[in-house]
């Protein structure tokens, strides 16, 4: 049980006493609800309890306070308690408590933290990015592909059972003609006189995918149709997303293909046909002027929508119909889109969709913002190599991937992000991600310093994890007493805190709290680092710092590990 969840239960026991002697003359039991105080000097933990029922209590929030704290059961949890205020009652653990943190922590390793999520809410598909392939990934993309890798792994280590899925918008008349763009491209560069058609994609990445195969492939798609290369190009391009995504550190579960929603099956039915069946069946569809439409309005969309043109041309939207239904009927409880902001239109007649089929609220839909590149305080719209807008790939290529995950994480999904490219090439505390890795990096040296020459060369080899190394030279059961200075109280204050930031977290679709986490708990080592000694001649005071320095590396690497981020034992 969490710190918190235990210290509720006191208080808890302390309110059922109460009411069960008669000191308190309520129907029903409050919730403790503790919360972090604003000060830390008033203590670890506050609960305004007393305030809450004061109404139906009949007495005065201090009073009902005191009679509460006077009812507090025998525990080694609680150190002190104080009334302050109209009535808040604060509490301050024992040094034991948290010492028991650092245990905790050794003990549970990469699974501290982990929550559990109950059956019928956990299985969620999480689909993201789902960039258009005609064109490259630009930073904006970079941003939902970092969102939603954190979301899902922050997810998991919640409890959910997450299914990460990219959609590839490959039908219609636009894949053909990107196809085609890159085939006149590949026969251009091996030296066919093919001019490019009017409807085309002229960029200089069309060109780049071209070159990719020829470097791949060579001449092999020369003396083939102009079908035949258009079809081998396609996957040639979704290829490229793949490897793109990997080279990111994102992977998905599945690449569900736009096209297979009209394949039919043995029994000439698709996925597009079978989701017109389960929404004809609730009643929601009808004709009009040729057209198949949704009748959208009768669950709150401001107006019908198309789904089958008059022409029999399905509209987008038909995609969307389709490709949800085929979700849920692979069992998902909850499905999550994470979209950029210009989407948000969208989100009600998708809503309504679920709705119709009879699962009202299994969609729900995370809108991402934009990102604004800068270089050194000034703003960036253009690609030097290219002369076009700078693209995610470019951006990777001269910052790196744990500069750029942890630097689009580091604000909620519903604001934008000032992105500079100057400060994240930067090798000192301005970059945040750079500060919280030395961090790490700072305690595996200090582990080093302590273990013997060989086994400090047998991590430096490789042949030896930091993790092996400490389990070398400390003990499991090593006396934690020791650890009592204020710094030390601190740090591990705050890795208790690391379950329910999972829990938030998880629950909220919110990864940028992990990254405020990170900062703050680098901060409290650097501040410990500077005001005690690990390595001193008191062998029983090192043990035990080295045992907080230990359970400090584990989370600020399993913290940085749930953003995508690298935690590296040497900078």
């Amino acid at each position: 049980m969490e710190i918190r969840e235990s210290l509720e239960a006191i208080i808890d026991a302390a309110i059922d006493a109460a009411r069960a002697d008669g000191s308190l003359e309520l129907a029903e039991a409050p919730q403790a609800a503790l919360e972090r105080p604003r000060d830390e000097a008033n203590g670890d933990w506050a609960s305004t309890v007393a305030m809450r029922t004061a109404k139906l209590a009949h007495k005065n929030p201090r009073e009902i306070a005191q009679i509460i704290v006077n009812h507090i059961p025998a525990n080694d949890m609680i150190a002190s308690v104080e009334i302050a205020g109209p009535g808040f009652i604060n509490i301050r653990l024992s040094d034991a408590v948290l010492q028991g943190v650092v245990r905790e922590v050794r003990e549970e390793g990469d699974n501290f933290g982990r929550g559990t999520i109950p059956e019928g809410e956990r299985y969620v598909n999480l689909e993201y990015v789902s960039a258009n392939p005609t064109g490259p990934f630009h930073v904006g993309h970079g941003r939902w592909a970092s969102l939603g890798d954190a979301m899902a792994r922050v997810m998991r280590h919640g409890g959910y059972d997450v299914y990460e899925e990219y959609y590839i918008n490959d039908h219609g008349n636009q894949m053909d003609v990107f196809g085609n763009s890159v085939n006149v491209r590949y026969q251009q560069l091996l030296g066919r006189d093919v001019e490019m058609p009017e409807a085309c994609y002229g960029g200089a990445y069309v060109k780049d995918i071209a070159q990719d195969i020829i470097d791949r492939d060579g001449d092999k798609w020369l003396n083939v149709s102009d079908e035949e290369r258009v079809e081998a190009f396609r996957e040639a391009v979704n290829q490229a997303l793949r490897t793109q995504q990997a080279n990111f550190g994102t992977t998905f579960d599945k690449w569900f293909s736009e096209r297979s929603l009209y394949v039919e099956d043995e029994n000439g039915e698709s996925a597009v046909s079978r989701s017109l069946d389960a929404m004809r069946e609730k009643g929601y569809l009808y004709e009009k002027d040729g057209a198949l439409w949704f009748r959208s309005t009768d669950l709150g969309d401001d107006k019908d929508r198309v789904l089958i043109k008059g022409d029999g041309e399905a509209t987008y939207f038909m995609s969307d119909v389709a490709y949800h239904y085929d979700k849920m009927m692979r069992g998902f409880d909850h499905l999550i889109d994470l979209w950029g902001a210009d989407h948000h239109g969208y989100i009600k007649r998708c809503e309504c969709m679920l709705e119709a089929w009879g699962w009202p609220g299994a969609l729900e839909v995370q809108l991402g913002q934009l990102v604004n590149l800068f270089r050194d305080g000034k703003a960036v719209r253009m690609s030097k190599r290219t002369g076009e807008m700078v693209t995610f790939e470019e951006l990777i290529d001269e910052v790196g991937v744990d500069a750029t995950r942890y630097l689009m994480l580091s604000r909620s999904a519903d604001q934008p992000i000032d992105f500079d490219i100057e400060v994240a090439k930067k090798k000192d505390a301005s970059n945040p991600v750079y500060y919280v890795q030395y961090a790490h990096a700072r305690i595996c040296s200090i582990l080093r310093k302590a273990a013997d020459e060989a086994d400090a060369a047998a991590v430096e080899a490789g042949e030896m994890t930091m993790g092996e190394l400490a389990e070398k030279i400390i003990p499991e059961d090593c006396d934690l007493t020791p650890l009592t200075h204020p710094s030390e109280l601190a740090l591990m204050r705050k890795m208790a805190d690391f379950g329910n930031l999972i829990a938030l977290a998880a629950r909220d679709r919110a990864p940028f709290r992990l990254t405020h986490y990170a900062q703050d708990l680098a901060s409290l080592f650097h501040q410990f680092y500077t005001n005690c000694h690990v390595l001193t001649d008191d062998a029983d005071v090192q043990t035990a710092r080295l045992a907080l320095c230990d359970a400090t590396r584990i989370v600020l690497a399993l913290t940085l590990n749930l953003l995508g981020v690298s935690a590296p034992v040497k900078m």
